[in-house]
Parts: structure tokens; sequence; C-alpha cells
């Protein structure tokens, strides 16, 4: 629980700041390029506005990708806490996929079932909420199945590699 929670300590600080310099190059986006758009870059004959723009949507994008990539190392640690809260033991097998698939449809029952009910009392605002929230958690534990299901096939090829290395060594003594 240790490394999580310097993983959590190292990768949030980080998340922020790429966070805030998204929102710093989207601003000089928003103003700067309206300034300078009636000057023409000589030589290449391109609006200085246009060029300004997409210089800030790159370093944009780079930064994003730099606080997505924190993000989902976060978020497998956020998803280990939730399913542990959850009440879901901490096994990587088939039966726990099975078992994560069969809460999603009982999230999807239950919704279904809820949702008429507060239609009747003009409970829309609770409504929305509980639909969102049910979304949350299905899409919460579609990835831990991902998580599970990807597991499960990488030990399988790890496995079969090998498998397949020990032939090639058998034949290499062989011969």
């Amino acid at each position: 629980m240790k490394a999580k929670s310097e993983e959590i300590r190292r990768r949030f600080p980080r998340i922020i700041m790429n966070l805030v310099m998204v929102f710093i190059f989207w601003i000089i986006s928003v103003v700067v390029p309206p300034t300078v758009g009636s000057i023409t870059v000589p030589g290449i004959n391109a609006n200085l506005g246009f060029l300004v723009l997409i210089v800030t949507v790159l370093i944009m994008a780079i930064f994003l990708i730099r606080a997505l990539s924190d993000a989902l190392v976060l978020g497998d640690i956020l998803v280990d806490i939730v399913v542990r809260r959850l009440g879901i033991k901490e096994e990587r097998s088939p039966k726990r996929a099975a078992r994560d698939f069969v809460y999603i449809i009982s999230i999807i029952l239950v919704v279904t079932a809820v949702s008429p009910m507060l239609a009747i009392v003009n409970a829309d605002l609770l409504n929305v909420a509980i639909t969102y929230i049910a979304l949350g958690l299905i899409i919460l534990l579609i990835y831990d199945i991902g998580r599970i299901l990807y597991k499960i096939i990488e030990q399988k090829a790890e496995l079969l590699a090998d498998r397949l290395a020990k032939m090639g060594e058998k034949t290499e003594s062989s011969e």
C-alpha cells in the first residue's frame, strides 16, 4: 500500500501542473492569435495568428498526453481502491470478471427499475444523478474486467513463449 500512496503523491502534482500548463496555453491560443491575425510571415506567406494557434495547440497536446499518462496510472490505482471498497476480493481470475459482469447487469436492472419511480415523483435531478453514478460504476467495472482479461492473456502468452523457447532449446541441443 505504501507504493501506491507514494505513486499518488508523485503523480497527482504532475497531473495538476500539466493541466495548468494546458490551461495557460489554451488562454494563449484564445488571446494571441486575434491580436496578431493581420500579420503575414514573410517567406512562407502564412498568417502569424494561425501559426501561433498551431504551436499552442501542439504544446497543449503534449501536456495533455503527459497528464493522461499519469492519469491512467492513477486511474488504475483508484480502480483497485474502489473495487476493494465495493467488497470485491483482490483476485485476478475469470470468476472475478464474471462477478463484475453480474454486478453490471444488477446495476442496469436496479437503475432501470428505479428510474420510472423517480419520474413519477418528478425527481429529475436525482434521476440524472443516479443514471450518471450507475454509468460511472459500469465503466469502472468494465475497466476492471478489461484489466483482468489483459492479465490472463498476458500470462497465457508468457507461458506460450516459454514453451516455444524450451522447444527451440531442445531442437538446438539435439542437433
